[in-house]
C-alpha cells in the first residue's frame, strides 16, 4: 500500500510559517493558528508540507480507502488562503451567506485574506466542521 500524501508530521508550523512570503499572509496565518486553537481545543501541527491542521480523525470508506486527516486546518497558499473545513452541504453554504468575501470548492474554502471575513463566522465553520467530523468518524 503506498504511502499516504497527507500525514502529520513533526516539522515546525512557526518555521513553516515563516517561510510565507507575503508579511500580511504571515500574519494572518498567525491569527489563524490562535483562532484555529482556541476554537478546537487542539495545537496546530503540519500535515504533509504545507497544511496546519488540529486534531484528526481516521476515515475508512465503502471502497476500502482509508487513512488520516485533520478535523479542521488552513494552508497559507501564495493565491489564497485554503481553510480546509466541512465539505458542501447546505448548514455551511447558510455559515457561508454571512462568511465575507470569500470563494469556495467541494472542500476548501479560499480568502484573499483575514480582514475579508468575519472572525466569528469563521470560529462558527470550524466548530460546525470538527462536530461533523467526530460524529461521522467517532473513534473506535
Amino acid at each position: 500500500m503506498k504511502e499516504p500524501k497527507m500525514k502529520e508530521t513533526d516539522k515546525s508550523v512557526n518555521e513553516f510559517i515563516e517561510t510565507v512570503e507575503s508579511e500580511k499572509k504571515k500574519a494572518d496565518a498567525y491569527q489563524l493558528v490562535e483562532i484555529f486553537e482556541e476554537v478546537t481545543g487542539y495545537k496546530a501541527k503540519m500535515w504533509g508540507p504545507s497544511i496546519i491542521g488540529f486534531g484528526s480523525y481516521h476515515y475508512k470508506y465503502a471502497s476500502g480507502h482509508e487513512g488520516d486527516a485533520p478535523l479542521a486546518g488552513f494552508s497559507p497558499r501564495k493565491a489564497k488562503i485554503s481553510l480546509y473545513l466541512a465539505y458542501k452541504s447546505d448548514k455551511r453554504d447558510g455559515i457561508l451567506e454571512r462568511f465575507g468575501n470569500h470563494s469556495v470548492s467541494k472542500a476548501c474554502i479560499y480568502v484573499n485574506k483575514m480582514a475579508d471575513i468575519d472572525p466569528d463566522v469563521l470560529k462558527e465553520l470550524i466548530r460546525y466542521t470538527v462536530e461533523t467530523y467526530q460524529n461521522l468518524y467517532p473513534n473506535e
